[in-house]
């Protein structure tokens, strides 16, 4: 059975139970601050369990696309080197949402894999929850005593919290679970140790392959639990290790999901892949971690989230520089590769996550832009762990963690380039160095979330903001304190609000609550997962009285119109750059507009301009907003309205169009009635923020005309002090020409000055032992002259260190240049250790190579001393 044609059954066998068959949520998570990525299949449905929603179908089913990189769930290190963990792996799950419980969840379970998917019955073992006295928790009998009609009593083993209660996190929904593990060990190794005892021991051969929680409990601020109003069924499982164990193969790797990747690596590196899991078989190693990693880094891309230096983008840029590190370390591949896998990828999974197709050569391009880079880097680690100072053979832990941070070098790769060397790593204060950052990190990042205090049950939030920018009898529904860096931040639901919430790029509203007679800043207002919080300055003393709220209408106006101001602009993209250029990331507030798209290079100068002018001009027109606020999304795909890849759409969508004809998108956000409204748009700048990926900035209304008010002013300035040509633009031209002309013959006299130097240096030379030593003040005042002067002294002098002093731009500068051979020979000679010396003499600072450095200062007076101070030292 082919791994399509496993997932295909799985879905058609709950959709035959009655389960609606969803699409898999975007693998970055959006709008749920306390996760990076999608990291488990319930995560699209948490609102369900935590209430903040209720479900259209009460029993869902699906595969989700999951990533375990970070956090509580990370398996990165483990990648590679055993033949089941993944960074990004498929989640197969079905929930029911108050509906079934433990029979039909259990009894269903068994039936797929027994008789759909054939799974020998006698190689199965199931764990049950065997109670918790700490948390007065019974053993789960009423799962054991439905596992009995199917497996016999010696293969339901019974567990403890920590392997069979499931929570969602510190606090929230939560449950006992049962797993369902399989031996597909050979016959002979099972006859000798019965499966039973090797379930949960980390045995790669006996593995889990499906979990089913059952949730039945909320976990609250202090530790304690209580039940839920209704009971729910969380089920997932492992589609990559579930394709293993039917299949027949002993590892994910072997199977049809990674095969055809692994052969092409193979190919292209032409080294054997051998399936070994010993610690020093590092080509097949490698081979598992680049297989695995493009899958998490392709994925990533296609669902909107770019390598970057931070956040969730610097977790992609590290896996993806993890496989290029193990690729050229273990492989000898010097070149990018990974990005070759790309449309191999896309081909693979284009039935069940088509956004990889769709945006296959971009996602290519900018993986292939990162390797380039990444690569470079790694040349100049290289050359930095040959320029370490080794002291008994041991490299320092700060200079080992100095690798890890400024080059991506894991301690692995220090070690090994340490082996190689005969070095060893200082283990324990690479440690330290790490801990001590990790500390920061936590410090950083320290934040207490309290349990929700319910003031009105009430089910959803109605948001009534894209009509009424205030409220009257709206009411608090509950609230909770969140302590963030030891400082308190208020947090209030309210039953209706006109208060947008920060979603899709453009920012939140801010405004004023009137709870009663008191009146409350609302700082800002933001969404978890579907939840609309407002951020306040404070609780109200009477959190149950009426409550009045007012958006800050001169913000709202203004964000609304740059976000209207996107949608044109992104329309305009499309006209005179292609329909590629499709969005990327956008960050809307009331100050300026920024929006990222793709584009395979430099937008012009000609084109920014065309862009510009074509938004204007819909400005001008002053075309009314037309929206569909409840539009059945396949009657939105029908209409032709732009999709967005990394979006999770629901079966019915808010379609904004201006002009069905220009521009007709899926969108949240809030919009101008009309697009004169906007009054102006005036591009600020056009740049590239990653391989393929463009950014523009952008500005509307007052700040625009501020902004060209600006400009024309400073133009004027410049009409004047050019004496108000009929051609500004010539006359600049023309001072620049005669700037480049006087700038050469400054050049030319200060070449002909050192000429004449050159002759007299050349006799100031003093002996020393086995080479010369020049050390002078000049008379020059270009920093390029007097390298240059020192380079062809020390061409037609041979052996020799010298040593300028010089006053450039009226500051004390310092060179040193010394002979490459007398480097090698003499340890001793190292001009980047000397200039350091030197410079305290001009109370400055400076370093560079053992042949050259140079150095500045504060201190003109102290040249003289520095050049002495020279003769002193160089012995």
């Amino acid at each position: 059975m082919t791994s399509s044609e496993i997932r295909s059954r799985f879905l058609d066998f709950f959709k035959s139970k009655d389960h609606k068959i969803v699409a898999s949520a975007p693998i970055v998570n959006k709008n749920d601050p306390t996760l990076m990525f999608t990291n488990a299949g319930m995560n699209q449905f948490k609102d369900y369990f935590l209430g903040n929603q209720v479900p259209d179908s009460r029993r869902i089913a699906d595969t989700q696309k999951c990533l375990r990189v970070s956090g509580k769930h990370n398996d990165l290190e483990e990648v590679g080197r055993d033949s089941y963990h993944h960074t990004m792996f498929e989640m197969l799950g079905n929930w029911s949402f108050g509906d079934y419980f433990k029979q039909e969840a259990i009894d269903w379970a068994w039936e797929l894999l027994t008789e759909v998917y054939k799974l020998p019955k006698d190689r199965l073992y199931v764990t049950v929850f065997e109670g918790d006295k700490e948390d007065g928790l019974d053993a789960d009998n009423t799962a054991a005593d439905i596992w009995k009609k199917h497996v016999p009593e010696d293969r339901i083993l019974w567990a403890n919290k920590k392997d069979n209660f499931w929570e969602m996190g510190e606090t929230g929904p939560c449950g006992p679970c049962s797993e369902i593990h399989i031996d597909i060990r050979d016959d002979e190794a099972r006859a000798k140790l019965d499966g039973a005892e090797l379930v949960n021991m980390d045995d790669p051969l006996v593995i889990e392959i499906w979990n089913l929680v059952f949730i039945q409990f909320n976990r609250k601020a202090d530790g304690s639990l209580e039940a839920l109003p209704d009971r729910h069924v969380d089920t997932g499982m492992g589609f990559e290790r579930l394709c293993m164990a039917i299949q027949g193969k002993k590892s994910n790797y072997d199977t049809d999901v990674f095969s055809p990747f692994v052969a092409m690596i193979e190919k292209e590196s032409g080294v054997k892949y051998t399936g070994s899991y010993a610690s020093d078989a590092k080509t097949d190693i490698a081979m598992r971690v680049m297989v695995d990693h493009i899958r998490a880094v392709s994925f990533t891309i296609a669902d909107g989230q770019l390598p970057e230096s931070n956040g969730a983008g610097y977790v992609i840029r590290r896996i993806l520089r993890r496989a290029v590190r193990y690729y050229y370390s273990f492989l000898d591949m010097k070149k990018p590769f990974l990005h070759k896998m790309v449309p191999l990828l896309a081909d693979t999974f284009k039935d069940v996550f088509p956004e990889l197709k769709a945006q296959e050569t971009q996602v290519a391009r900018i993986v292939e832009g990162e390797e380039k880079a990444f690569l470079n880097t790694l040349e100049n680690g290289l050359r930095r762990f040959d320029s370490l100072e080794i002291k008994d053979g041991i490299i320092n832990g700060q200079d080992a963690f100095e690798l890890l941070d400024t080059f991506g070098f894991p301690i692995d790769l220090t070690r090994l380039l340490a082996e190689e060397k005969g070095l060893k790593v200082d283990e324990k204060g690479f440690e330290a160095a790490i801990e001590e950052q990790r500390t920061r990190s936590r410090k950083d990042a320290e934040k207490s979330v309290g349990d929700w205090v319910t003031v009105h049950n009430d089910e959803e939030t109605e948001f009534i903001g894209y009509d009424n920018l205030t409220v009257e009898g709206a009411r608090i529904s509950k609230y909770r304190i969140v302590e963030i860096k030891k400082k308190h931040q208020y947090q209030v639901v309210l039953n209706k609000t006109p208060f947008y919430a920060e979603s899709g790029g453009q920012h939140g509203d801010t405004g004023l609550l009137y709870v009663g007679e008191e009146k409350i800043p609302v700082l800002d207002t933001q969404k978890e997962n579907d939840l609309i919080i407002h951020i306040v300055k404070k609780l109200p003393e009477k959190p149950e009285a009426a409550v009045r709220g007012e958006v800050n209408t001169t913000k709202r106006a203004a964000t609304s119109k740059n976000h209207t101001a996107v949608h044109l602009m992104h329309a305009a993209l499309h006209e005179i750059l292609g329909k590629n250029a499709l969005q990327k990331g956008q960050d809307v507030d009331d100050r300026r507009l920024r929006f990222d798209f793709s584009h395979f290079q430099k937008v012009t100068p000609e084109e920014v301009a065309k862009i510009e002018a074509r938004v204007n001009e819909k400005v001008l027109e002053n075309i009314a907003l037309e929206e569909n606020r409840n539009m059945a999304i396949e009657e939105a795909k029908e209409a032709g309205a732009l999709m967005l890849f990394g979006e999770k759409y629901g079966d019915t969508v808010r379609m904004v169009t201006f002009d069905k004809d220009f521009s007709q998108e899926l969108c949240g956000g809030t919009h101008v009635g009309a697009t004169g409204k906007i009054g102006l748009f005036k591009i600020l700048s056009e740049s590239g923020v990653a391989a393929g990926v463009r950014r523009i900035e952008a500005v509307t209304g007052d700040r625009a005309k501020s902004f060209v008010d600006k400009e024309l002013q400073e133009l004027n300035a410049v009409r004047d002090l050019l004496k108000n040509p009929k051609d500004c633009v010539k006359s600049v031209a023309s001072l620049q020409d005669e700037n480049k002309t006087l700038k050469k013959q400054i050049e030319q006299l200060m070449n002909e000055q050192a000429n004449a130097l050159k002759k007299d240096l050349l006799q100031q030379f003093k002996e020393k032992d086995g080479y010369k030593l020049l050390a002078a003040k000049l008379p020059l005042t270009d920093s390029t002259t007097i390298k240059n002067l020192a380079y062809q002294i020390e061409k037609e002098a041979g052996q020799v260190v010298i040593v300028f002093g010089a006053e450039v731009n009226g500051k004390p500068q310092l060179t040193v240049v010394i002979s490459k051979e007398l480097t090698e020979s003499n340890k001793d000679l190292h001009a980047g250790n000397i200039i350091r010396e030197l410079a305290k003499s001009i109370k400055g600072g400076g370093g560079g190579q053992p042949f050259f450095a140079t150095a500045g200062g504060k201190d003109v007076s102290g040249l003289d001393a520095a050049i002495a101070r020279a003769e002193e030292m160089i012995k």
